[in-house]
């Protein structure tokens, strides 16, 4: 998660006796729109603002001062909650997918040039071996929470950005919640939890789906209605590298093998009671190929999605799973 700029907008209007309250801005390195409708005069903006600042503290790798950013500095920190709880999350998510989603590949994802930090070579190591040398100090089911410790391969690296947005949503959601307001739509980036309807339209939230491009431009591809239930997308189109072969390399990293992933998968959005495990869901999906995914949505009919992909003839495909339109 990027350093922040918070950019307030704020406007109310009256519908059915209960206000519509909106507030974007900038956070993450991305940006965030909050719309809910209360009863109360208060925004709540300062409260929202305090929850972002709490987990850029927390788990931020782009501030050294940051409790993630110390740990992998190999200092003796003490664990927040939100730490806590991203992480064992994380943990279910891992174990779930088989591994194909892992906090612990930082390093690689630094080595591959996808990452926060540049990758500096261990002079100690032959240069021929430091791939293998990083591959060993990755595996998330060597990091252990003991007390408040986090107990880890030493010079290890974690990195929670592939979720953390995913429950910054779910925390606003939860205070809304807390503040006895039910119909909401909370997205940071692109990650989404909704509650209720949109009253205004007396109509579930409804969200875009993007087009998958690769020239920047954004277009949708489809659109979703939104009622209690929440929403993330990753895609390979925006962030990606090309070999001397012409072939496209994502910037997700397979934690199996430890290379960025050859894929021919574009976009995968998904459904879940959770923004985190949404989100969690998201990134470990295009390390599988089409069979494998249809396979694990077989196993995991809690969630649904959809996958938009290239097929043999470089036309664009969908992959519908588990009623993802429903």
């Amino acid at each position: 998660m990027k350093n922040y700029l918070i950019l307030v907008f704020i406007t109310f209007f009256s519908c059915s006796e209960l206000k519509k309250t909106s507030l974007s801005g900038l956070i993450f390195g991305t940006s965030y729109n909050i719309q809910f409708y209360s009863s109360g005069n208060s925004n709540y903006s300062n409260e929202i603002v305090n929850i972002f600042k709490e987990i850029d503290m927390s788990m931020s790798t782009y501030k050294k001062t940051s409790i993630i950013s110390r740990v992998n500095n190999n200092n003796s920190v003490q664990l927040d909650d939100h730490f806590k709880n991203v992480f064992s999350f994380s943990k279910k998510i891992y174990e779930i997918t088989g591994g194909r989603f892992d906090p612990s590949i930082g390093l690689l994802v630094n080595y591959w040039g996808f990452g926060p930090e540049k990758f500096v070579p261990d002079l100690k190591i032959n240069p021929n071996d430091q791939f293998t040398y990083l591959l060993s100090k990755t595996g998330f089911n060597r990091f252990e929470i003991i007390g408040d410790k986090l107990s880890r391969p030493m010079d290890s690296y974690i990195d929670f950005n592939a979720i953390a947005k995913g429950y910054a949503v779910d925390e606003v959601a939860e205070f809304l919640k807390n503040k006895q307001i039910d119909n909401f739509l909370v997205e940071i980036g692109g990650e989404i939890n909704s509650s209720g309807i949109n009253i205004h339209k007396n109509k579930p939230w409804l969200v875009a789906i993007d087009m998958p491009r690769f020239d920047g431009d954004r277009s949708n591809y489809s659109s979703l209605e939104l009622n209690n239930i929440s929403l993330a997308s990753s895609g390979t189109y925006r962030k990606f590298k090309i070999d001397s072969m012409g072939n496209r390399f994502a910037h997700i990293i397979n934690p199996l093998t430890g290379y960025p992933t050859k894929t021919n998968i574009l976009s995968v959005t998904v459904k879940a009671s959770s923004c985190i495990e949404a989100d969690a869901y998201a990134t470990a999906i295009h390390s599988m190929n089409i069979e494998e995914i249809k396979e694990f949505f077989s196993f995991n009919n809690n969630i649904s999605s959809l996958v938009i992909f290239e097929n043999d003839k470089n036309e664009l495909e969908e992959l519908i799973l588990n009623n993802f339109y429903n």
